[in-house]
C-alpha cells in the first residue's frame, strides 16, 4: 500500500511538472513576436530571413535612362522586398471580473473536482478480508473453451 501511494504521488508530480512545461511554452510561443524579411527578383524567391535583413542579387538598383531630354527618369526594378510581421501578445494579465457567472461556476467546480481528483484513502481496511475465495470446481476457461489470444 505505501508503494502504491508513492507511485500515486511520484505520477501526480511528473504530470504537474508536464503541465507547467506546456503552460511555459504556450505562453512563450503566444508572446514572442519574430519578423520574416523576404527578397524577391521578379516572382522568385532569392533569399529570407528570420533574424536580419535578406540578401539581396544587386539587381534592385534603378538605371538611370540615357535620354537628354529627362534625366530624373528612371527604369523599374525588377527586384522587392517582403516583410512578414508576427506580433506576439503584449497584455499577459487577464482581468477575471469579465467572466460571466456561468464561467466562474465552471472555474469553480473544476478546480474543486480536480483537488479532491488525487486524494487518496488513509483507510487501510480491505473490506473482503473476511470472506474465503470461492472453491473452483473446474477451470472455467478449458471448460467455456474461451483463451486469450
Amino acid at each position: 500500500m505505501v508503494k502504491k501511494n508513492y507511485i500515486c504521488k511520484r505520477m501526480k508530480q511528473i504530470f504537474h511538472r508536464s503541465i507547467a512545461v506546456c503552460m511555459a511554452i504556450v505562453v512563450l510561443m503566444t508572446t514572442m513576436s519574430f519578423t520574416i524579411d523576404m527578397h524577391y527578383c521578379g516572382d522568385t524567391m532569392v533569399d529570407y530571413s528570420f533574424f536580419h535583413n535578406a540578401a539581396t542579387c544587386n539587381m534592385e538598383k534603378a538605371v538611370v535612362t540615357p535620354s537628354c531630354e529627362n534625366s530624373e527618369m528612371k527604369k523599374k526594378s525588377c527586384c522587392s522586398d517582403e516583410q512578414v510581421i508576427i506580433a506576439g501578445q503584449d497584455d499577459l494579465k487577464d482581468n477575471f471580473s469579465n467572466l460571466t457567472f456561468e464561467q466562474q461556476v465552471f472555474v469553480a467546480s473544476f478546480s474543486a473536482t480536480y483537488i479532491s481528483l488525487f486524494e487518496g484513502t488513509t483507510s487501510k481496511k480491505v473490506p473482503f478480508i473476511d470472506y474465503a475465495p470461492p472453491f473452483v470446481k473446474r477451470n472455467v476457461q478449458v471448460l467455456h473453451q474461451s483463451f486469450l489470444i
